[in-house]
């Protein structure tokens, strides 16, 4: 836009729920449509990005589209204007820039309200003002908490015959993490802002264009005093340059220079850089490196011999006590250690609720598999997929990649299994450039977060909740060489298949596995000399049976998948009350089999003692099959929206008719109320406990 007035065409995108009748209002009803402003006054809307949590600019602006559109207050309440974008290109770009930014901020600040009004998260220390990265999860999340872990250890051991558990501790000799290269490498790079000292982490930093203004100094005439520090300002296109100004005088006010004049003042047009504050155009440090590990010190003397630390992971843990608990387990190779735990990153800057913790929990799983030349001098040839889906059953002939697509596709499985929809998840291939050195293939399941990034086309991009890594034999292999203990295992099949194998077949895999091996030493720093000797060693070791196993690492977050489960379960819709009129209602559609609780008791009446009494041998039917909350506290419709907020999917409510008053075929019958429905079921008590766990198991 110029300064003149002008006619500006808008694209405006709602979100809406097809069933609801307003999505025939025609504006709506394909939930986007392009609308035209004359006569604009530029000044009115910014051309810069709104940030998520201006809410009060958002809301304004969101009021001053719904008037411009002549569109009614309750259409604009209901469907919120998702995005509002500038269809006339500037003369910079071909593409339109975002004015008006999703709703995300104001979902996401309803689930933080929900979180702590009913008790399912709360800030750490709150009573001190907080720890920044850590999060308490209070009765409710605590419950929701437990049923992921036991849904998924369940899903790993209970129903399976080839993985075992198991629990380590969470300080471990320091030289582990130097053997799996944490103390050299697990580092993000982080910038500070020059005007506020805010940090960032270098990579979150959304590429900006506009105009560089930068100073070499300030002076004040009446004081005398000067600073020769330079500084820039990042301008974003559409705002005045008097306000990047201001913020340069903001930094030499902090260097003593109160009333500044600004020195040799020169603009630069910059496009898609990552050196300025996003929130005030600040120029930014020189990226430098962060160690994200937390230390802590062994025994009571402080020293370096007694330093270790928190472990940022759990399976390193796994890896090192691999040869115990093969040895132990009768398991064989292929078969997995799986561990649910704590972990520790002393992040840069945490964010987005419990999205990125300095204290959070992790599931993984170590799946060890046999080396595809293993696999193949046993059965001849190594199965690979023939195109996307699940696999189906494990099969003796698999190579790495089949087990590593088998591993994808169950995951995927396991989070349909507990109510996260595959649309609502995003299946993305690591590029080449973005794997780790030692893997072959990283899967990131993505949730699609209302504070995800959005594609070009507005669609949520997803955030990572778990990733399925085909990590290769360096993990186990770094283990041998930092401890000196061996950790090859024995295959007599692969024994027994080997003098069976012609000339060449025994040529090929052993110079393929030789390969191999002396690319992970060379990488890792042995000389060449060395790491050919050491890699012909091990490839004369495989034809007698020996070999070090590569791993399939599922790796998922706890407290990311209830926040996924949490946002996903979250709803409004419109429910009667007691009279009759209706009303918002707030309901968490978590899955039965998750839910924190699983049903509500009330009695119709508290002062019914005949009720009461019945309703508590209602609930202590029940409890020894599923949590169950017992509520005797007003009017019943409060009561179960209660239970709605709560996620709770089953109410039971001993009425009457259950005392046998308004007749003997409905006594001993209780009403059933499902929360998505609502709908409500007679149902005989003797038969709840049968009907309920079909639901929640």
């Amino acid at each position: 836009m110029n300064n003149g007035k002008e006619t500006v065409k808008f694209l405006a995108i709602f979100d809406h729920h097809t069933a609801c009748p307003m999505s025939q209002h025609p504006a709506i009803s394909r939930s986007r449509f392009i609308f035209e402003i004359s006569n604009l006054k530029p000044a009115i809307l910014p051309s810069h990005d709104l940030a998520h949590h201006d809410l009060a600019s958002f809301r304004s602006l969101r009021s001053f589209a719904a008037n411009l559109l002549a569109l009614p207050h309750s259409l604009t309440s209901q469907f919120p204007l998702r995005t509002l974008l500038p269809l006339m290109a500037d003369a910079n770009t071909t593409k339109p820039s975002v004015v008006l930014l999703t709703k995300a901020g104001e979902l996401m600040e309803k689930i933080v309200s929900l979180c702590k009004r009913r008790g399912f998260i709360f800030q750490s220390s709150e009573i001190y003002g907080g720890l920044n990265g850590f999060w308490d999860y209070g009765p409710l999340g605590a419950e929701l908490k437990r049923n992921i872990k036991e849904a998924w250890w369940r899903s790993m051991t209970q129903f399976r015959d080839d993985i075992v558990g198991l629990e380590a501790t969470i300080i471990m000799h320091p030289k582990i993490w130097e053997a799996s290269g944490h103390t050299s490498t697990f580092a993000d790079l982080m910038v500070d802002c020059l005007l506020t000292k805010k940090r960032f982490r270098a990579d979150q930093i959304e590429p900006q264009s506009g105009i560089a203004y930068s100073y070499t100094g300030a002076t004040d005439g009446a004081s005398g005093k000067e600073s020769k520090d330079s500084f820039s300002v990042l301008l974003p296109p559409g705002k005045p340059p008097e306000s990047d100004r201001k913020v340069a005088k903001q930094f030499y006010q902090l260097r003593g220079v109160e009333n500044a004049t600004l020195l040799g003042e020169r603009t630069e047009q910059i496009k898609d850089t990552t050196r300025y504050n996003p929130e005030n155009g600040s120029l930014l440090t020189e990226p430098r490196p962060f160690n994200l590990m937390l230390e802590t010190y062994v025994g009571p003397v402080k020293s370096d011999e007694n330093k270790s630390y928190l472990r940022p992971e759990t399976a390193q843990a796994i890896f090192v006590q691999f040869k115990n608990v093969l040895e132990v387990s009768r398991q064989k190779v292929p078969f997995g250690i799986c561990q649910i735990g704590k972990a520790f990153r002393n992040e840069i800057n945490p964010r987005n609720f419990t999205f990125r913790s300095r204290e959070f929990e992790q599931m993984e799983l170590e799946f060890f598999i046999r080396p595809d030349e293993a696999t193949e001098a046993i059965y001849g040839s190594i199965a690979t997929p023939s195109g996307p889906g699940h696999p189906g059953e494990p099969q003796p002939n698999w190579g790495w990649q089949m087990w590593h697509q088998y591993w994808v596709e169950e995951r995927f499985r396991f989070y349909e299994n507990i109510g996260l929809p595959r649309i609502s998840l995003v299946e993305y291939w690591q590029k080449p450039d973005e794997l780790a050195h030692y893997a072959k293939a990283t899967v990131d399941i993505l949730y699609k977060f209302p504070f995800s990034k959005r594609d070009d086309k507005g669609e949520l991009m997803g955030e990572e909740l778990e990733g399925v890594a085909a990590r290769s034999d360096f993990d186990l292999s770094q283990h041998q060489r930092y401890s000196g203990k061996s950790m090859t295992v024995f295959d007599e099949e692969l024994k027994a298949a080997w003098p069976k194998l012609d000339d060449a077949k025994k040529s090929a895999l052993s110079q393929s596995y030789f390969e191999s091996r002396k690319k992970y030493l060379v990488k890792m720093g042995e000389s060449e000399p060395k790491a050919e000797k050491q890699a012909r060693d091990e490839s004369e070791a495989l034809s007698k049976g020996y070999y070090i196993p590569h791993v399939i690492e599922p790796s998922a977050g706890v407290d990311r998948l209830a926040l996924a489960l949490i946002c996903n379960a979250y709803g409004e819709d419109q429910a009667p009350d007691e009279k009759g009129k209706m009303e918002t209602r707030v309901v968490m559609k978590f899955h039965p089999r998750i839910a924190p609780v699983k049903v509500a008791v009330f009695p119709l009446l508290k002062n019914k003692p005949d009720l009461v009494k019945k309703a508590k041998e209602v609930r202590d039917l029940l409890r020894p099959h599923m949590s169950v909350f017992y509520d005797e506290a007003g009017a019943i419709g409060r009561r179960y929206r209660r239970q709605d907020e709560a996620g709770t999917p089953f109410g039971v409510t001993i009425d009457f008719e259950t005392l046998g008053e308004k007749g003997p075929e409905l006594q001993d019958t209780v009403t059933l109320r499902e929360r998505d429905s609502m709908k409500q079921d007679r149902v005989k008590i003797a038969d709840l406990p049968q009907r309920l766990l079909a639901t929640i198991r």
